[in-house]
């Protein structure tokens, strides 16, 4: 495999292979810093952007970052390439590349049709070399519509995702929880649990329990229980409500291997999910989560960068036409990200993911112990907001007591729409408006102990939801 090589005044720049070209092209990042693979300094970073602008971007279809025999993600990236969708850029440059993405020629149309035409790592060099702006401005123009309950991901719209977690499941502590979003005009992207336990008859219960409340309130809106997809597999063939199927995954083969999933595994649950016929306006059926880091934490990122690794995740979640796709940009760790490097990478994770032609969504979240806050996150808020992400999530007071890390609340959704006129699903949007929640887009304070949702919260411990 050949070395690249960029001169920068006296000083010539060795880049051994592409993977190494990617890694020390790729903005700051303490992953990988920790992995060695960074580059040692500015100049260096530079050198290497300045090269990898130079690189036709036919050079990522002969030459693999991981490789092809030994990794099910090269093999599908490569094996389901679509030429035609890639011609109209096939003779450019990376650099190239961003010129005709920040084009004002280069419209929504033009993006959609040429996503099935790009592969990963595509996505990965030419986000490297762009400024966060840039992202933001191509990111904006792109619209991945997808269905199941409601309509996601239109002009316009700004979802999301309810996250009434408890750290014992306790249905009182999900239900006022549910209450509390719904009443903010949350939830249109999904109604999630993180269960405390992967426990197979307590998934079967949280499936029937959020199955209940969205048929008794009609609310048009879908549920998940976010546990390994295995023990969904389980609850559908016992013959629980499962909406969506979830999984977590990573950039390769051997990541997703210590996550206990296989590709085909996940294609049989796509087919349990779509058998079950629960969707209304549409059947993506699938709820990926991704996040910067993780085949660096499971030792499987082949000496590839995460920001690299990270949309090569996307590229095996791009195979089952998901509902949802979002990056937990900041839970891994201060290990991976620190608050400033959150901020450019989830504009990455977002660009890159849409620029494949997925509904991403960004969880704008951190540890506890990382070196961030509340300001970063407001920053990545509004920058996403601006880039026209498809979804947030809604954690009550932006706390999650059961995972232990920040996330975005209730009012975050309602300052981004306020802010930037943004409006829910539509059919979520109805819903508000017939129960008095919402009217013109602006939410109402209707009087609780009065509302028919107070049900939600009326009920013993011993109880279902009504």
């Amino acid at each position: 495999m050949p070395e690249f090589v960029h001169t920068v005044g006296a000083r010539s720049h060795r880049f051994a292979d592409l993977k190494a070209l990617l890694a020390k092209a790729s903005p700051a990042r303490a992953g990988d810093r920790l992995a060695g693979i960074a580059a040692s300094n500015a100049e260096e970073r530079v050198a290497a952007q300045m090269a990898l602008a130079e690189l036709p971007l036919k050079t990522f279809l002969d030459q693999s970052v991981v490789d092809y025999d030994a990794d099910d993600i090269t093999r599908l990236s490569i094996d389901s390439h679509d030429t035609a969708a890639f011609g109209p850029v096939a003779h450019l440059t990376v650099g190239d590349f961003r010129n005709w993405l920040l084009a004002y020629e280069t419209e929504a149309a033009e993006l959609a049709a040429v996503a099935p035409g790009l592969t990963p790592e595509m996505a990965a060099a030419v986000s490297k070399i762009m400024r966060i702006q840039d992202m933001v401005l191509v990111a904006r123009k792109i619209s991945v519509v997808t269905r199941f309950r409601n309509t996601l991901g239109l002009p316009g719209c700004l979802s999301n995702r309810l996250q009434p977690n408890h750290p014992t499941d306790d249905v009182k502590g999900i239900a006022a929880s549910l209450l509390d979003g719904l009443l903010y005009g949350c939830g249109d992207a999904v109604i999630g649990i993180n269960p405390a336990t992967d426990n197979l008859q307590q998934v079967i219960r949280l499936n029937h329990l959020l199955a209940d409340v969205i048929a008794t309130y009609a609310i048009p809106t879908q549920s998940c229980i976010l546990t390994h997809v295995t023990t969904t597999m389980q609850a559908m063939a016992q013959g629980a409500p499962v909406d969506l199927v979830f999984q977590s995954i990573g950039g390769s083969e051997a990541t997703n291997r210590s996550f206990g999933v296989t590709q085909s595994m996940l294609s049989e649950a796509a087919a349990m999910a779509r058998a079950l016929q629960r969707g209304s306006v549409g059947d993506n059926v699938m709820y990926f989560e991704t996040g910067q880091g993780s085949a660096l934490s499971a030792n499987a990122y082949h000496g590839v960068d995460q920001q690299t690794m990270e949309v090569r995740a996307y590229g095996l979640a791009r195979a089952f036409s998901p509902l949802l796709v979002n990056s937990v940009v900041g839970f891994i760790g201060p290990e991976y990200l620190n608050g400033r490097e959150i901020i450019r990478a989830g504009i990455e994770d977002h660009f890159c993911g849409k620029l494949l032609g997925l509904p991403m969504g960004v969880d704008i979240c951190y540890t506890n112990h990382a070196d961030a806050d509340q300001d970063d996150m407001d920053t990545l808020l509004t920058l996403l907001g601006a880039a026209g992400v498809t979804y947030i999530m809604g954690v009550p007071g932006a706390d999650d007591i059961m995972l232990n890390y920040q996330s975005t609340s209730f009012h975050d959704a309602l300052y981004l729409r306020q802010l930037l006129n943004l409006k829910p699903a539509p059919e979520f949007e109805d819903w508000l408006a017939a129960g008095c929640i919402v009217s013109n887009g602006i939410t109402l304070q209707p009087a609780v102990e009065n509302h028919r949702l107070l049900q939600l919260v009326e009920m013993d411990n011993n109880e279902t939801l009504p």
